[in-house]
């Protein structure tokens, strides 16, 4: 998923009410909306009948999945990041494809947990990161969609999650530690492809790509939650004023 509905989204020194909460939660969700209705705005001229769209995972992804029903005759057919999204496609009448069946994605469309300047995020907060990186991969072009306050100066705040065989939980651990991290193992999560979650606190990333490539490196762990090599093209942020667009720097 692109964010979370666990103990990341406030910081556990914040104390909201419950009507304050309702108006939080509500309101994001009006900005995830937005940027659902941004990317279809940027993305729509450029389907047609043989194009395949990507599709991410998470509630800001189900928004867009919303919106992307509306045109679903205007392109052949979709790719789920997870079970989960393909189940609410398929319920939205969208045919889905295994991506190994697809000749090729025009456009990937998801949401992220941190994004900064330059477009690279940290993503996994729901689990799905190695399906969200493939289909990322295999696309043509990557869209981020987000509400303005996932905009950060440099990736680290939000806990970094590692997806990791499960025999090979401590070994991670113990690597992760001397890289200078914190990792907390999301007990009881398990993702679609049958491995564990290390979110990793304390991370102050100032070069993405090369912590990726670091970790990735380390035996037992598929894949983490750094997009770097795989970082969006161009980024929808909904705020207050609106939205506003990143493009990727060369």
């Amino acid at each position: 998923m692109g964010e979370p509905n666990g103990p990341f989204t406030y910081s556990a020194n914040t104390i909201h009410s419950p009507t304050t909460r309702r108006f939080i939660n509500h309101s994001q969700d009006e900005l995830k909306r937005q940027a659902a209705q941004a990317a279809i705005s940027y993305i729509g001229p450029k389907l047609n009948s043989k194009s395949i769209v990507g599709v991410g995972t998470g509630s800001t992804a189900n928004c867009f999945i919303d919106e992307l029903a509306n045109i679903k005759h205007t392109f052949d057919a979709a790719v789920a990041s997870s079970e989960e999204t393909a189940r609410r496609l398929s319920a939205h009448g969208v045919p889905v494809l295994d991506l190994n069946a697809a000749p090729a994605l025009d456009v990937y469309v998801d949401g992220a947990d941190e994004i900064d300047h330059n477009c690279n995020m940290i993503k996994g907060g729901g689990a799905a990161l190695t399906r969200e990186k493939i289909v990322a991969a295999a696309a043509d072009e990557f869209v981020c969609i987000a509400d303005a306050s996932k905009l950060v100066a440099r990736l680290g705040t939000f806990p970094l999650p590692v997806e990791v065989i499960p025999m090979a939980r401590s070994l991670v651990a113990r690597a992760l530690v001397a890289m200078g991290g914190h990792p907390i193992w999301r007990e009881g999560v398990i993702t679609d492809n049958g491995n564990i979650i290390l979110d990793v606190h304390g991370f102050d990333i100032a070069a993405p790509l090369e912590l990726e490539r670091r970790i990735n490196n380390v035996a037992g762990v598929i894949c983490n939650g750094i997009f770097a090599q795989q970082a969006a093209n161009v980024a929808f942020l909904a705020g207050a004023n609106g939205i506003s667009t990143l493009d990727a720097k060369p």
